[in-house]
């Protein structure tokens, strides 16, 4: 077996989130007045939160950040709901891989674990490693080594997925083997060992063959 587990980020790998992200964005940034430079959000994704306000406090000095993030934070989460789409494939790709799985996610771990209990991935994930759980989030490699290493496998051996280039970075600087499936943002491929169109597009590709059911 050419992998000894399997590594997936959640907004915009698994869960269809992003689009309603930017959308709650977009929302928050014009109840404060704040007009959005083109391609500013899309610069966001992938980000964490913390990485995210200093990227917005220099963009816009002088706005109230906080504010801006509980009237995001609250867009947001009224669009969180059980039906919460996927993208394509996720729930039989991660159905399909019987090596240990785990979530790697910028997202707070309530948020992540809300995301996962709606859409019932929950269940087909062994470990999740949130925002809280490492020093140094992404593009930093310490949230897929921490993943890896609660999965008891060498970083080396496992197949991280990734829609952002600031997480295929944190992936590859962990040295995971990278497939980089783009959901919003176009993938340069400049961190991915595979670009792809879709996850098990992907995990073909890195040479990971998977029995999916049509029924999953």
């Amino acid at each position: 077996m050419m992998f000894d587990a399997v590594l997936f980020d959640l907004d915009g790998t698994l869960v269809e989130t992003e689009v309603l992200s930017q959308a709650a964005g977009a929302a928050a940034f014009s109840a404060l007045g704040l007009i959005l430079p083109p391609g500013f959000l899309g610069s966001l994704v992938g980000k964490d939160r913390p990485t995210c306000d200093r990227l917005i406090a220099a963009a816009f000095p002088g706005a109230d950040i906080a504010r801006l993030n509980r009237i995001w934070h609250d867009g947001f989460v009224a669009g969180l709901t059980p039906a919460l789409p996927l993208r394509p494939g996720a729930r039989a790709v991660l159905a399909a891989i019987s090596l240990p799985k785990a979530v790697v996610t910028s997202s707070s771990r309530e948020e992540a674990a809300l995301k996962l209990r709606l859409t019932g991935l929950d269940a087909l994930v062994d470990r999740v490693v949130a925002l809280e759980d490492v020093d140094h989030a992404k593009p930093a490699p310490d949230p897929f080594l921490l993943a890896a290493r609660l999965l008891g496998v060498d970083p080396a051996r496992c197949l991280a997925f990734e829609d952002s280039e600031t997480g295929a970075e944190s992936a590859h600087r962990a040295g995971c083997t990278v497939v980089h499936v783009p959901d919003t943002v176009p993938a340069t491929g400049q961190w991915a060992h595979h670009v792809a169109r879709t996850l098990a597009e992907g995990a073909a590709a890195a040479g990971l063959t998977l029995q999916i059911s049509e029924t999953t």
